[in-house]
């Protein structure tokens, strides 16, 4: 194992010349997404590290609690004491992860229907959750003193999900520097290998600025994507997700080189690998779209992601958790496959390794649902049309705190296995159904389908439903068919 700068980067520079990928755009652009990514359709993300013991608030504790005059700094004075003694790195002899059981944990998210896991191999707060030569501030040597990101992919593997990692690091840049303002434990530690390293003074004041000054260090970004490429080589990750903060300008030419090397290892492992990414940071076409806790509002002619929480207000596990319901997360899912999009669902497992009953029933009703539906969610494409009716998705990041509300008019259509599925986004009381878009009229300027439908299901019910072709639409007539969440129908065509 590797683990000097010096070394690494001389490393790094060979496989890239080897391989088929080079570092830049233009050649990164001949990358394809996977078809094992274009089939899954749900995947499952882990918010789970030292954030993960005060519980309080949310994921970003460790940079909060060290800005003056916050709720978090101000609650971690009060159950802690002053900063100076005790700081977030105390924090690491208390998580112990004592029941955490990652045979348990692959098990449920299989149980929920996901097909493929990706957990924070990193996070803002700089401790690694996987064995590294990089740094001793891991789990592997402190704290749990087990290899966490280790032990999840071996069940991945064993239990037949498609693993992957993500890593937040380069925020860390700027996520601690809070702490230099005041006295407080940050100013021990100043060089690189140490736990709060850099810590910059200042902070961004617009934390989407792609200039932000002072710009990561040299010294830093090669930190950066040295661990990047060790959690790639030892890992064998399969997704590569990155956090926003990689957009600054300075991180460019990084990415490429992280890319390149990445798709090289992959090409010579003979596996369909993919990189995750927000904000533009990526040439469009060398990677996946990401939208965080956001959707298109149209079908889009390019699979993406989108990556949201069961809990509307942090990513990792709080007391104060609000978890959304299971079918306001299924409408979603199903907007979101209908349009080309993956979604990755995360879950916040409390600090000793435990999976909270919210979180823990969230999954099981959506697994329960992909039971009956996923002949209409595995492997399909979009159809012509995504959706009908009068809801829309507001386009865009951070628009999920709000539980969309669909009506009786409202579908949204896949195809798959020859056929055409069609979902009601809320059932009508009356068991009457109008799919406009279906409707068999004259060859006219408005007329959208010519197809000649043979017969008609609905996924999930015993019932068989009565329908008929009509200028008007599809019109399907049920007696029993009541649910919360999507219902799919099952249109075969001759």
């Amino acid at each position: 194992m590797i683990s000097d700068q010096k070394a690494w980067l001389e490393k790094i520079d060979e496989v890239i010349a080897k391989g088929p990928y080079s570092a830049d755009w233009e050649s990164l652009s001949k990358h394809e997404t996977p078809a094992w990514f274009r089939d899954a359709k749900l995947g499952i993300f882990i918010h789970w590290g030292l954030y993960s013991v005060p519980a309080f608030a949310n994921e970003w504790y460790s940079r909060n609690m060290y800005l003056q005059g916050t709720p978090e700094f101000e609650h971690h004075v009060k159950t802690y004491g002053p900063h100076k003694e005790f700081g977030y790195k105390d924090f690491i002899p208390m998580f112990k992860a004592e029941k955490f059981d990652a045979a348990k944990w692959i098990e449920l998210f299989k149980k929920a229907g996901a097909r493929y896991v990706i957990p924070v191999a990193e996070h803002h707060d700089g401790f690694q959750m996987y064995r590294s030569e990089i740094s001793d501030w891991n789990a592997a040597v402190m704290g749990p003193k087990r290899d966490i990101l280790g032990e999840l992919t071996a069940e991945m593997k064993k239990q037949g999900l498609v693993n992957g990692a993500s890593t937040h690091r380069i925020e860390h840049w700027w996520f601690m520097g809070g702490g230099r303002h005041f006295e407080s434990d940050i100013t021990d530690q100043e060089k690189r290998g140490d736990f709060y390293w850099p810590a910059v003074y200042e902070q961004p004041e617009n934390m989407d600025d792609s200039f932000f000054e002072p710009a990561p260090s040299e010294e830093f970004l090669n930190d950066w994507m040295i661990r990047t490429c060790e959690l790639i080589d030892n890992y064998r990750i399969h997704e590569l997700y990155f956090d926003w903060w990689i957009h600054h300008s300075a991180a460019r030419p990084y990415l490429q080189k992280i890319a390149a090397y990445y798709y090289n290892r992959a090409a010579e492992w003979g596996e369909e690998v993919l990189i995750a990414y927000k904000h533009d940071s990526f040439a469009f076409g060398t990677a996946l779209v990401d939208i965080e806790r956001g959707q298109f509002s149209e079908v889009q002619s390019f699979p993406w992601q989108t990556d949201t929480a069961i809990a509307k207000n942090s990513w990792c596990y709080t007391e104060g958790n609000d978890y959304k319901k299971p079918w306001s997360i299924l409408c979603d899912f199903v907007d979101v496959v209908s349009k080309n999009g993956t979604m990755l669902l995360n879950v916040g497992p409390k600090a000793d390794g435990t999976i909270s009953e919210e979180d823990t029933k969230v999954l099981l009703s959506i697994g329960e649902w992909l039971d009956k539906n996923g002949e209409a969610i595995y492997g399909s494409r979009p159809f012509r049309y995504a959706q009908e009716g009068p809801t829309r998705q507001v386009e865009g990041q951070f628009t999920d705190a709000v539980d969309k509300v669909y009506t009786k008019e409202d579908f949204r259509f896949t195809t798959n296995h020859g056929k055409i599925y069609a979902a009601c986004m809320r059932t009508p009381e009356d068991g009457s159904i109008l799919i406009k878009t279906l409707g068999r009229k004259a060859h006219t300027a408005d007329s959208k389908f010519f197809g000649i439908i043979e017969d008609v299901d609905v996924l999930g019910f015993d019932e068989k439903p009565e329908w008929k072709e009509t200028p008007e639409g599809l019109e399907i007539r049920t007696k029993t068919v009541k649910s919360d969440c999507p219902v799919f129908f099952r249109i075969t065509v001759r």
